[in-house]
């Protein structure tokens, strides 16, 4: 059904950007007004426009995972083509409306040519920037205070990484980089908060290499994950799913790699680690794979729990926070977001979450959600960053 949808925007917004894209190349120079070049232009756009379709309908091999990843960079590309010529034609427009500008300067071939080439340069700009900004990871430090004792500890030190995304953006390169870094950071405890796959386990460049990565990764008391909304088997279109929930399921090499790099999965569980605090994981809000399509709520997951020692939370969606924390937990970590990963989204993406990216503090229970270390769709990051959470969590005695 949302083929339905998505295929005539697509194909319209597409049509909307090439004639566009030609009247500025005609205002340059009277060889582009050629139909051997319109032709050549035209097809060479389609071409690029089709990577998206042909990487969702192509049986997998290196072709199709080479035609996936150049169809992630252009869409990124592509959406800023669009927004910029959205851009020029709105100023345009107002422009006009308000007429202080005389009409023959927007009918000039000069003020399209120019505003055409500074437009292209900030596009290719964007785009190539975010391209290599998107692999570069950083740390985010955080400090927060638990209003418990912690069996004598005064402190404990998480890592926490959300949304690795591995397949066609994100591989073993990205995960040597996060590893080496995690090693340096003394953590106690390693928490993973969903989306570690990007959908196609096929997808991966070298899976052995991966576990062995992640089964690398130092800390005393371990690893622990928790499933999101993209640790599902299935082909996506332009990011999107076209798959109904009851079509989804897991690819069992998913959890096998993750048990094999020894990561503790908890799936609507709870972990007491060392007698001194728990650990839950929760099961994704949209697709958490169980029979009735539904998961335990936080009173039912945290109820039979010792509440005089701290409670700490893994869930990949920021959501139920008020519900958390009158259930009683004192750590809530979180991902999905990815901050909006692509401005504008890092502009917007506050508009639909109570805490979109950072810390907020829900009663006595504080939320942490990280813009995670991958990225979904586009691959590209701009106004935003990749990151690794290290939180210090100090305890009373």
């Amino acid at each position: 059904m949302i083929l339905l949808i998505i295929v005539p925007a697509y194909l319209l917004i597409n049509y909307y950007v090439i004639r566009r894209i030609l009247h500025w190349l005609r205002s340059c120079h009277s060889w582009f007004h050629s139909r051997w070049f319109t032709a050549a232009y035209v097809g060479l756009y389609a071409l690029l426009a089709s990577t998206l379709l042909f990487a969702y309908l192509l049986p997998a091999s290196p072709f199709q995972t080479a035609v996936k990843r150049l169809s992630n960079y252009w869409l990124g590309t592509f959406l800023y083509v669009l927004l910029t010529i959205l851009i020029i034609d709105l100023l345009r427009l107002i422009l006009k409306r308000i007429r202080r500008i005389p009409e023959s300067f927007f009918s000039s071939g000069k003020t399209l040519a120019l505003v055409g080439g500074i437009a292209t340069l900030a596009v290719v700009g964007g785009s190539v920037y975010g391209g290599i900004h998107a692999h570069q990871i950083y740390t985010t430090p955080y400090q927060v205070t638990v209003e418990k004792s912690c069996s004598g500890r005064e402190q404990l030190n998480i890592v926490l990484i959300s949304d690795l995304h591995l397949g066609y953006s994100i591989g073993s390169a990205d995960m040597e980089r996060m590893v080496e870094k995690i090693n340096q950071m003394d953590a106690d405890l390693i928490c993973i908060a969903g989306d570690i796959f990007d959908n196609e386990y096929a997808a991966l460049d070298d899976p052995q290499r991966i576990q062995q990565l992640l089964g690398s990764m130092k800390s005393v008391y371990g690893t622990y994950a928790c499933w999101g909304n993209h640790d599902i088997s299935e082909r996506l279109l332009g990011g999107f799913s076209t798959h109904s929930a009851r079509d989804n399921y897991r690819d069992s090499r998913m959890e096998e790699l993750l048990t094999g790099a020894g990561i503790t999965l908890l799936e609507d569980e709870t972990v007491l680690i060392d007698d001194a605090f728990y650990l839950a994981g929760r099961l994704d809000r949209q697709k958490p794979l169980t029979e009735d399509g539904g998961r335990l709520s936080p009173q039912e997951l945290l109820e039979n729990l010792d509440h005089t020692k701290p409670i700490i939370v893994m869930d990949h969606q920021p959501k139920e926070l008020q519900e958390l924390a009158d259930a009683g937990a004192d750590l809530d970590l979180c991902g999905h977001t990815h901050d909006g990963q692509m401005f504008p989204g890092n502009l917007t993406v506050h508009l639909f979450w109570e805490n979109a990216c950072g810390y907020l503090q829900k009663g006595q229970m504080h939320n942490i959600v990280t813009s995670g270390v991958g990225v979904w769709g586009p691959a590209m990051r701009v106004g935003t960053k990749s990151e690794i959470c290290k939180i210090t969590v100090q305890f009373t005695s």
